[in-house]
């Protein structure tokens, strides 16, 4: 691999790694808390158990 296929390639990870972190930011944010977030799966199961209905 030459040299400018590795900064490429680093640019690549480096621009992945912020999607993931901006991801799990917002992911967070939605939620706000804890509380939050078990309200959240909560909503989530009842939706699948209705739609399974």
């Amino acid at each position: 691999m030459t040299t400018p296929q590795k900064w490429i390639l680093f640019g690549v990870v480096k621009l992945a790694l912020l999607a993931v972190a901006v991801g799990v930011v917002f992911s967070i944010y939605g939620c706000n808390t804890m509380q939050g977030i078990g309200q959240d799966i909560e909503k989530a199961g009842e939706a699948i158990q209705r739609s399974t209905r």
